[in-house]
């Protein structure tokens, strides 16, 4: 994330942080997202939103990339913290499958459809701008699949020699850059990629030799 983002996850900050302003920027940033689906918004047309002011905003973020970059790490750190929850009781296999599927699951409403869009974009702008915050952002998604493939290691199930650190970042990439890749295979190949396509590409590299 795609990360994305992997972005079906993205909702509005929760918790204490609603009630300032910084969380106030962030809710009126993802709103202009959900109407527009792009991030070449102005810091004013934030302001504006949030009925704050210019000095307020910059008391919080230093560029409008600072908010969207806050607002991605937030978006991730929530979403990654749900699906830890949802996976954890799971074998190391369904949990892989679970996961794929939530991370590339389709949108459930127009505004959501244009939030994701907005934030995959957002993503690969990150990447190449500022790679070092975007794998902070990524690293809660990073750890849990870490944490997948070694209790799958240690199930038996997953192969004793991975080098669970990279081919766990291998494997996130993979995923988040083939969430553009619906649309793209029913081009390709009039079958729209799916997450059952997307784990069992990943799960064959992941399984012991006799678990094939």
């Amino acid at each position: 994330m795609a990360a994305k983002s992997s972005a079906n996850a993205a909702t509005p900050p929760s918790g204490d942080e609603t009630d300032s302003r910084a969380g106030r920027f962030m809710r009126s940033a993802l709103a202009i997202l959900g109407e527009t689906g792009r991030t070449d918004f102005t810091v004013l047309e934030v302001v504006e939103r949030s009925k704050t002011s210019l000095r307020a905003f910059y008391q919080h973020f230093a560029t409008k990339d600072e908010l969207l970059l806050a607002l991605v790490d937030r978006i991730m750190a929530d979403a990654t913290e749900r699906w830890r929850a949802e996976v954890e009781p799971m074998p190391a296999d369904e949990a892989l499958r679970r996961l794929i599927e939530r991370i590339s699951a389709p949108a459930e409403s127009h505004t959501q459809d244009s939030i994701n869009r907005g934030l995959t974009y957002y993503n690969d702008h990150l990447l190449e701008t500022r790679p070092r915050e975007f794998a902070t952002v990524l690293a809660p998604l990073h750890t849990l699949l870490v944490d997948i493939l070694r209790r799958g290691v240690t199930e038996g199930v997953f192969r004793a020699d991975l080098d669970v650190e990279t081919d766990a970042a291998i494997l996130m990439q993979t995923v988040l850059g083939a969430l553009r890749l619906r649309e793209l295979g029913a081009e390709l190949n009039g079958v729209p990629i799916e997450s059952s396509h997307l784990y069992a590409f990943c799960i064959r590299s992941l399984l012991r030799s006799d678990q094939h």
